[in-house]
């Protein structure tokens, strides 16, 4: 058995645990994307990719406490050192951080990064949105929230804004922070339709449609 093949079969449970916005459909979108990617970028490694996009939730915050899930998998691998090194290096730099982002040295976290986030907008990233504010039982905007321009990490993950406050803080930043050729064409259409769910949603809240 390959390595990625293996990988898959020891993250899938992990994610049938998430919610709708972080399952296991997620990490399979978010390979699609990549693998789109890899087509426009023949230098970069490809196992590296795949084996950080199914790693890159496992460890997440949101749902656990420490890196356990990604270590104990890495270890399960058939995989050198310097190379979990690297998809470590990976994971690492695909987390938004409220702004505080680590660089993406390598075309491998570059890919991984604009595939993850490519996930996070458009359509499927609006329902992805609202399907974890529902889960965490967030409202779905707030007209009275200010939306927060500078934070650190912490403060990211810690106040719970609503859904719609979401958008304005990291969504529709992704556009401009994406880092191949490819993830910048396709973030484009994906962008617009979140400017333009937005914009309905706001006449409708109004009452003006």
């Amino acid at each position: 058995m390959n390595k990625v093949k293996q990988c898959e079969q020891l993250v899938k449970s992990i994610y049938d645990q998430f919610d709708a916005s972080h399952d296991y459909q997620h990490i399979e979108r978010v390979m699609m994307n990549a693998k789109t990617i890899l087509e426009t970028e023949p230098t970069a490694n490809g196992e590296l990719v795949q084996l950080a996009v199914l790693l890159h939730d496992v460890s997440d915050p949101k749902y656990t406490t420490g890196k356990e899930n990604e270590s104990t998998i890495l270890n399960q691998l058939d995989l050198k050192h310097d190379e979990i090194q690297k998809i470590q290096e990976i994971i690492a730099s695909v987390s938004f951080r409220g702004g505080n982002e680590l660089e993406a040295k390598s075309i491998e976290a570059k890919i991984v990064r604009d595939a993850d986030r490519l996930d996070a907008i458009g359509a499927v990233g609006i329902a992805r949105t609202f399907a974890y504010g529902g889960a965490k039982g967030r409202k779905l905007y707030d007209e009275k929230e200010e939306v927060r321009v500078q934070m650190t990490e912490a403060e990211y993950r810690k106040k719970e804004t609503a859904s719609v406050t979401h958008f304005y803080e990291k969504l529709l930043l992704l556009k401009d922070l994406m880092t191949t050729t490819r993830g910048k064409q396709m973030a484009e259409a994906r962008h617009q339709f979140m400017v333009d769910f937005l914009q309905q949603l706001k006449l409708e809240r109004e009452g003006k449609l």
